[in-house]
């Protein structure tokens, strides 16, 4: 079986669609299958993503990609710091 990688905007656009078909009285199940997806996968999604907008997501997206490279600043940061520490002590 095939796995796909579905982009922010598409989750969303199913997870909407997905409320549609719950409000018309379709089960979790039905639904599922009619978008082709695990109901882990759409109980995963409806956690995440539930009723964000897409400009939310591209947002929420932004903001963890400026905290991976954050964090990297810190850690070298702190290696650095370990480094002069070390230095400074001197063994000689």
């Amino acid at each position: 079986m095939k796995q796909n990688r579905h982009t922010v905007d598409q989750i969303i656009a199913k997870l909407r669609r997905a409320d549609v078909e719950l409000g018309k009285g379709k089960k979790v199940p039905e639904i599922c299958r009619l978008l082709e997806i695990s109901e882990h996968t759409y109980y995963r999604w409806r956690q995440k993503y539930g009723g964000m907008q897409p400009e939310m997501a591209k947002q929420l997206k932004a903001l963890q990609k400026e905290n991976a490279r954050l964090k990297k600043m810190v850690a070298e940061q702190a290696l650095d710091m370990e480094i002069l520490k070390e230095a400074s002590q001197g063994n000689w």
